[in-house]
């Protein structure tokens, strides 16, 4: 069985400069309750890897905005222009990398592998500082892997041995993440007996989760798309 904590007890061990991948993208399939409990902490200098800045008020936003955040590796930050605005300032690191290419860098730590290859990146300002490869006469980016020292997922079920169903498009980065990890919170909003989750449903098997989380109702947030 796996340790269900509170929000609050599960980031007990968040500290300054800790560095924190978060599931999720646009805010679908962020661990809500997770992200204001860190915010509850004060942790700051913290490093986030994730796909999005998120929106200035909701989840890995508030990170952002409350200066909490000393470094941001993520793919696209235009839905938050408090990020935009401290990454010109210098006042925040921000590493743009292409989603594809996030994707596999933090796979590629999980998978146990010292970096991939991609033709992403070649010839634009991507490849400043990275060693070229040349394959069968094809140049490539040698990326590095990533990790961190925790990885915040959310689930839709969860069972106590930490097996997780993750619905529809909120799957994103959470298996990649899960294995790159030192230490793996999922925050679910249920959490069932073993043998309740189908396995052909498992998205993340439990062996990844360290910690369960039940997710606070009045935390779920439900975007409008106009």
């Amino acid at each position: 069985m796996k340790p269900i904590k509170t929000p609050q007890e599960a980031v007990a061990n968040i500290r300054d400069n800790s560095s924190i991948m978060i599931g999720g993208f646009m805010c679908c399939g962020h661990p809500f309750s997770v992200i204001n409990a860190i915010v509850e902490t004060g942790a700051k200098n913290l490093t986030l890897i994730t796909n999005d800045a998120g929106y200035p008020d909701i989840g890995i936003g508030k990170l952002i905005c409350q200066n909490r955040t000393r470094k941001l590796i993520v793919s696209h930050i235009g839905l938050n222009p408090i990020a935009g605005n401290k990454m010109h300032s210098g006042e925040m690191e921000v590493e743009l990398v292409p989603q594809g290419t996030l994707a596999e860098r933090i796979r590629a730590k999980g998978a146990g592998l010292g970096g991939v290859l991609t033709p992403t990146g070649i010839g634009t300002e991507v490849e400043t500082g990275k060693q070229k490869i040349t394959v069968m006469e094809k140049d490539y980016l040698l990326e590095i892997p990533i990790e961190a020292d925790f990885a915040l997922l959310q689930a839709a079920v969860c069972d106590k041995y930490g097996n997780c169903f993750i619905n529809k498009s909120a799957k994103n980065f959470n298996l990649v993440m899960a294995m790159a990890a030192k230490t793996v919170i999922v925050e679910a909003d249920k959490i069932v007996e073993p043998g309740e989750l189908d396995p052909e449903h498992i998205t993340v098997p439990g062996v990844f989760i360290t910690t369960i989380v039940q997710a606070k109702k009045e935390d779920t947030v439900q975007k409008v798309w106009n």
